[in-house]
């Protein structure tokens, strides 16, 4: 199987959708970016919306970085850029949908949507549907999907927990006069799945191993119940997109390039490919650490950068890294730039769930049962070392620890949806909040953070 690469813009493609979630949409867009890589092509993996998670097994599937696609926090007309920037120089990418095929942003018509995406790419759309309950009925749950929106071209359907030869012949024959074919039928295999916990799948970075082989599971099982040529035919009836590839700005350097140290490992596994590569055009050198295992922060720090994950699971192990803690704390105290956001404000705290944290910020943190998840319009209360007062963005919640701050904290954002309120920590360097924003939308963020850093000129 070979294909022609051609240009970002005309890199065939399918977007991988359902009816719901949990439908199977990940175990299936995993698993034909696997199966299409182990034929070797160059797979660009994609995920529609704000979801950390899925990327990082996609990057495990294909070996490159698993991109977002969020017309929310980027605007819909970045995305088609976005796409072409991932996609450069690949033979195939793979989009998997989010949520069901038409759900997006609450209350907002399309805008976010797995529909609205595939309409801006001009892509063809696989439907994966769980079949596990359902026979005949299946015809009419893919012709509404189908006939809903003309935009939307569903190009064919993968029938997924499918039990038995019997179940799978009612279903195609059911599918027959729907004029849809069916492009694959996976029975039940709940050995490939993947664990998950209180805010979804368990990342690649805590279950590498066992990750690289569930990945590979779900490769074989996509191979050996897909029609892997038929799917890439239909990926090579989407038409070229007229767009320039997004590429961050660069400047010119001034003197050395500050380092910009970027907290990863198991505790800190929630980043944008996007984030560091502005980094890196604003001239800055990125250098990822652990704070799980490593003592000490990168030589030469200026700045530090600690994005999402998970610190309520690793509490311990983060309290016990004493001096780490104590590095972070006295960084900070420097007046030196640091961005941190929900698992970073958390590492920031005094405290989490009763274990000293760096207690850079004046407050408390802990689990609790309730989930705050949701899309966000926020703006810039103060000036900070990410935005000037005034900055205008939209954002991401997904967490479900709550804060309580000590006296006087300046605010970092002022929240206009879903409703008024302000959130997050502005001190000195330091910009902390539970608010999870993409960059690409507004890459003065990272020129202001290596600004501040120093070591850049207005190039």
């Amino acid at each position: 199987m070979s294909v022609s690469s051609g240009s970002s813009g005309g890199v065939p493609r399918l977007v991988i959708a359902a009816p719901a979630s949990g439908s199977g949409k990940t175990t299936v867009a995993t698993g034909l970016m696997a199966a299409f890589a182990a034929r070797g092509l160059g797979v660009s993996p994609h995920k529609v919306g704000p979801d950390y998670i899925d990327p990082g097994y996609h990057a495990l599937a294909t070996g490159r970085p698993g991109r977002n696609l969020d017309a929310y926090m980027c605007g819909t007309g970045l995305i088609g850029p976005l796409f072409a920037h991932g996609a450069a120089g690949c033979d195939l990418a793979v989009v998997e949908g989010v949520m069901g095929l038409f759900d997006g942003a609450s209350g907002q018509g399309e805008l976010a949507s797995t529909a609205q995406v595939a309409k801006l790419l001009r892509a063809p759309v696989v439907l994966v549907v769980d079949a596990s309950s359902q026979s005949r009925s299946v015809a009419a749950l893919v012709h509404g999907f189908a006939a809903w929106d003309p935009g939307v071209r569903i190009g064919g359907v993968i029938l997924n927990k499918v039990a038995s030869d019997r179940h799978e012949a009612l279903l195609r024959d059911a599918l027959e006069e729907s004029g849809l074919p069916v492009l694959g039928v996976l029975r039940r295999a709940p050995q490939v799945e993947t664990p998950s916990r209180h805010l979804g799948l368990v990342p690649v970075a805590e279950r590498r191993t066992d990750a690289v082989d569930a990945v590979a599971a779900m490769g074989e099982r996509v191979r050996a119940g897909c029609d892997l040529e038929a799917l890439l035919a239909l990926a090579r009836t989407a038409p070229p997109l007229a767009v320039n590839a997004w590429e961050p700005e660069r400047y010119e350097l001034s003197g050395k390039r500050p380092v910009v140290a970027v907290a990863g490992g198991a505790a800190f596994t929630f980043a944008y490919a996007e984030h560091a590569e502005l980094l890196t055009a604003a001239g800055a050198e990125v250098v990822p650490f652990d704070p799980l295992h490593d003592e000490r922060l990168p030589d030469g720090t200026a700045g530090l950068v600690i994005g999402g994950g998970f610190p309520e699971v690793y509490a311990p192990e983060l309290s016990a890294n004493e001096p780490l803690r104590r590095a972070v704390t006295a960084l900070a105290e420097s007046g030196a730039p640091v961005a941190a956001e929900c698992a970073g404000l958390l590492y920031l705290a005094r405290e989490l769930d009763g274990r000293p944290m760096c207690g850079v910020l004046d407050a408390s943190a802990r689990m609790s049962g309730r989930l705050t998840l949701g899309y966000r319009e926020a703006v810039a209360v103060a000036d900070s070392s990410l935005a000037a007062a005034g900055t205008r963005v939209r954002g991401h919640e997904f967490h479900r620890t709550v804060l309580e701050p000590g006296s006087g904290p300046v605010p970092a954002w002022g929240m206009h949806l879903p409703e008024r309120r302000v959130e997050g920590f502005v001190a000195g360097g330091v910009h902390a909040s539970y608010l999870h924003t993409h960059w690409a939308a507004a890459p003065r963020m990272a020129r202001r953070f290596v600004e501040r850093c120093g070591g850049v000129t207005d190039g």
